[in-house]
């Protein structure tokens, strides 16, 4: 600041206002500081600015790499943390990072708050982290540890694409399941219910899968392993979420089976993936955007009022149609 003061001609203190946007200075000499601080390069440490004021203005989240709603999480937060005057700190979870270390790394540089997008760890440290930091989780209820939480109302999703494709006339129905991660466990919950809701109780399949292609594939591989011994294929699969909904539509495809003439697929999050298959798939919509200001306000609002209880904000999906259901092949 005091290279800029010098070339600008003016008192530090006065680069001081023109930096914080404070007034006290002339527009003729706001913009010769921020000209000549870009000459110089010269940019200021907000981090270190708040460190100095005792207190950070920074939300720490943590993501999933290669998780397509997250990212959408993501874009809608920056906008909304920007708003309400803070900025964002991202730690990625990748192979070889897991979840504790991106947590410690936002820890580390001192944010606010953190808001924690999908998380698997234990209860008990989640809470151990909420009594430590002010914390939200994002896609997953942690009931009884000291964070807030947003999600969206899994059961509604599921029992809205279930009612689907049962109206279309699917009695065999399978389910990719998501695994341990976030939101799985509603969602499998949900379709056995909606399964036995309808009557189809002796229908009901599960197979084990995770919320990436990997598990889609397989789940294909496997189906299609059975109709080469003799076995039908199901009319339907509720798949996980969209990665895994994709993984499954790229190996029944190129197995040469039509999609949804033969099988129909719907996934879960509406994420920007559904947009850019060949085909246009049917799937259950989380509005990450409402979402994400939930996260950012319940994180900012304890921050600044000191609010203690655990809150929960539960939001209704909604199933989007598009070309991947149709009603099943006749028999």
């Amino acid at each position: 600041m005091m290279d800029v003061a010098v070339r600008a001609g003016v008192s530090r203190a006065l680069v001081s206002l023109v930096f914080r946007n404070q007034p006290g200075a002339s527009q003729e000499t706001r913009e010769r500081v921020l000209r000549v601080a870009d000459e110089i390069g010269y940019r200021p440490d907000s981090a270190a600015r708040l460190l100095a004021r005792g207190r950070s203005r920074t939300l720490g989240v943590m993501l999933t790499v290669h998780q397509p709603f997250q990212a959408d999480l993501v874009e809608g937060i920056y906008p909304e943390a920007e708003r309400l005057g803070y900025e964002v700190l991202l730690s990625a979870n990748a192979p070889g990072r897991d979840e504790a270390k991106a947590i410690e790394a936002l820890l580390s540089h001192r944010c606010g708050a953190l808001i924690l997008l999908g998380p698997a760890s234990d209860a008990a440290d989640l809470d151990a982290l909420g009594r430590r930091t002010p914390t939200v989780s994002v896609g997953r209820r942690v009931p009884g540890a000291h964070v807030d939480s947003v999600h969206s109302a899994e059961n509604k999703g599921v029992r809205q694409a279930m009612d689907h494709l049962v109206e279309l006339g699917h009695k065999r129905i399978v389910h990719v399941d998501g695994g341990r991660q976030s939101g799985s466990v509603e969602r499998r919950r949900a379709y056995r219910d909606a399964m036995r809701r309808h009557g189809l109780a002796g229908e009901i399949r599960v197979i084990p899968g995770a919320h990436d292609e990997d598990a889609g594939i397989e789940a294909g591989r496997l189906l299609l392993a059975e109709r080469d011994r003799g076995l039908s294929l199901p009319t339907a699969v509720l798949a996980g979420n969209d990665r895994c909904a994709m993984g499954l539509l790229m190996t029944l495809t190129q197995a040469g089976v039509d999609v949804p003439g033969e099988v129909s697929v719907v996934g879960y999050d509406d994420s920007h993936l559904s947009h850019v298959m060949p085909i246009g798939l049917t799937t259950v919509r989380q509005d990450a955007v409402l979402i994400a200001e939930y996260a950012v306000r319940f994180a900012v609002e304890r921050l600044e009022s000191g609010e203690s209880e655990p809150r929960e904000a539960v939001l209704d999906p909604k199933l989007v149609v598009r070309e991947t259901s149709g009603p099943p092949r006749s028999e």
